[in-house]
């Protein structure tokens, strides 16, 4: 999905990848195009791109614990989380505070945790990441704060991409039809 004109990340983002053991994504702006659809009695939904769930898929596969942490309660984030097999936290006023519980439920360093977010609320986790990483279509503000930054736009395949920036920091990509790395 890397464009090729796009620069290979540095070593120094690499370096952060590589050592990256939690991946935790905002969710509307990032995993979604950030538009929210809510009818008349209420209920949401949301767009998500099967692409990036796949990457999310095999972050997973490859023993890195993946989560979804948002501020919105949201059924539709839950419901694609359990989908994907991955964490969600849904609601979430602190979102520091909630991944600082999950680095310390897993025993990990504060170099072992990623974090892609794109708006001011994800400000505090992507300062204490140790990689912080945002789509491209992320406020001026959040991009000025990250390590890396995707080609994509939120929900367009920039969850992806991070995905396989950090798998191929970890020594690649590849995978079969079934889905499962080689």
């Amino acid at each position: 999905m890397r464009p090729t004109d796009r620069p290979a990340p540095s070593p120094e983002v690499l370096a952060r990848a590589a050592r990256i053991r939690l991946a935790c994504f905002d969710v509307d702006g990032t995993l979604t195009d950030g538009r929210l659809y809510i009818a008349a009695d209420g209920t949401e939904t949301k767009a998500f791109h099967v692409h990036d769930g796949l990457g999310l898929s095999l972050l997973r596969r490859a023993g890195i614990t993946v989560a979804f942490v948002t501020a919105r309660t949201s059924p539709a984030a839950e419901i694609r989380a359990r989908d994907l097999g991955v964490e969600a936290h849904t609601g979430i006023r602190d979102k520091l505070a909630c991944v600082e519980a999950m680095r310390t439920r897993l025993g990990l360093a504060a170099d072992e945790v990623s974090f892609m977010g794109d708006d001011l609320t994800d400000l505090a986790v992507l300062a204490a990441a140790g990689l912080a990483a945002a789509p491209a279509d992320a406020q001026p503000a959040v991009l000025a704060h990250v390590h890396w930054q995707s080609a994509h736009r939120g929900g367009e395949g920039a969850a992806r991409e991070f995905c396989e920036m950090l798998l191929a920091a970890r020594g690649g990509t590849d995978v079969d039809a079934a889905g499962t790395r080689q």
